[in-house]
């Protein structure tokens, strides 16, 4: 994996725990978009990965 590929994941992995604690806090409502960029960055990830294993 690049450095990149890391950064995307651990970001993901930190708004994952971010939302989690804004729901206990907040409710879901209010946790709802931290969840989307979390998400989004996933899926950024997981389409890198898919590029670089199909270039193989």
């Amino acid at each position: 994996m690049k450095l990149l590929d890391y950064i995307l994941f651990s970001l993901s992995a930190a708004f994952l725990v971010i939302g989690i604690y804004e729901v206990m806090v907040l409710g879901v409502e209010a946790a709802y978009g931290i969840f989307m960029v979390s998400l989004g960055l996933l899926f950024v990830f997981w389409y890198r990965k898919s590029q670089r294993e199909r270039n193989k």
